[in-house]
């Protein structure tokens, strides 16, 4: 269960990935049904295929090289459903060897969810809304995942000799907590600029539209949830105004993001240094700064499609990161540092 979990983690990434490529090349409305492309199982390609499918959706013609990427994203979709519901399935079946039950049984439901959000998407035509709550849903469906494969591999294995005791790191948990909020929300901010298309709204740095504080942003109208449902939402319906408030307070919120996690995680390293925990504070570093590098360079480019891409799957890479440093410091040892070398000591003594 544990290799499958993992599995099913791995494919949520690409799953991930593939709805960003997906949005990127424009292909969001590839196949204007749900489930099926045109009423067909796979992507019309022959003439008759294609004239039926021209047929029965007449506003919407068949573009075979944007009805594959939606196709693609909804096969890989479709069988990491098939495999929560095999983990959830298994855990039910073995739940009196003490495997989580309630953890794989929200996530098969919250895949559901997420199912008919993919279903929205389409029938309503890129509403800037559900767009939005489909990507979060995707992280969301990851980090349960994550969750689930932290929890199963440390009922096979013992966490031990990570460093200082619990009431030495405790202090920084709750602004941990704090960070993933912060996290949360970046990412929220990237979903609404990507719903709205409004990521080429600012195409220089370190300034907007040649202005360190625009002048013209429309905020009212960048953030008004309240847009009626009904047009094609395909390339954004907002004004320019509206895209540049969008895309300036996902900068903003970028530079609080790295400015927290600067702080914190310099302070966690002067006590886990020395440490196992000192590596899963330095992935956090990492993944941050790959992708402040991959956001610049995303506006620097032009948002190139492989940038872009990569861009989304290292904002669920430091999603990940941060969750899975909360998690080390939850299953943290009891033991004391000052005593860890005595303990160790005394541990070589009786084994020998």
């Amino acid at each position: 269960m544990g290799r499958w979990s993992l599995f099913a983690t791995l494919l949520a990434v690409v799953v991930i990935m593939l709805g960003a490529w997906t949005r990127l090349v424009d292909a969001g409305l590839g196949c204007p049904d749900w489930p099926g492309c045109y009423g067909f199982l796979a992507v019309p390609q022959s003439a008759e295929s294609i004239a039926i499918a021209n047929a029965r959706f007449p506003e919407t013609p068949v573009d075979v090289a944007k009805g594959w990427p939606e196709m693609i994203h909804r096969y890989a979709a479709g069988t990491l459903g098939l495999v929560v519901f095999g983990l959830a399935g298994y855990a039910i079946r073995h739940r009196r060897e003490g495997l989580p039950v309630k953890l794989p049984l929200f996530i098969a439901a919250f895949i559901v969810l997420q199912g008919a959000f993919g279903m929205w998407t389409v029938t309503l035509k890129l509403w800037p809304q559900v767009v939005a709550l489909h990507l979060l849903g995707g992280f969301t469906t990851l980090s349960a995942l994550t969750l689930l494969t932290l929890r199963l591999r440390a009922r096979h294995k013992e966490i031990s000799g990570l460093g200082p005791s619990r009431p030495t790191l405790n202090r920084f948990r709750p602004w941990l907590y704090g960070g993933l909020a912060l996290v949360i929300l970046q990412i929220a901010l990237g979903a609404w600029t990507a719903a709205n298309y409004a990521a080429v709204a600012c195409p220089e740095l370190p300034t907007c539209q040649g202005e360190w504080w625009p002048a013209d942003m429309d905020f009212q109208h960048g953030f008004d949830i309240a847009q009626h449902v009904g047009p094609n939402y395909l390339g954004g319906q907002l004004t320019a105004d509206g895209r540049v408030a969008i895309h300036f307070t996902h900068r903003l919120g970028a530079i609080l993001v790295l400015g927290y996690f600067a702080l914190l995680l310099g302070l966690m390293w002067r006590r886990t240094r020395h440490t196992g925990m000192a590596w899963h504070v330095q992935l956090v570093a990492i993944v941050l700064a790959a992708q402040v590098t991959l956001g610049l360079a995303n506006v620097a480019f032009h948002i190139p499609l492989s940038i872009a891409v990569a861009h989304n799957a290292m904002g669920a890479g430091l999603l990940l990161a941060v969750i899975n440093l909360l998690w080390r410091l939850h299953e943290h040892p009891q033991a004391n540092a000052e005593s860890s070398p005595h303990t160790t000591t005394i541990n070589r003594e009786v084994t020998a």
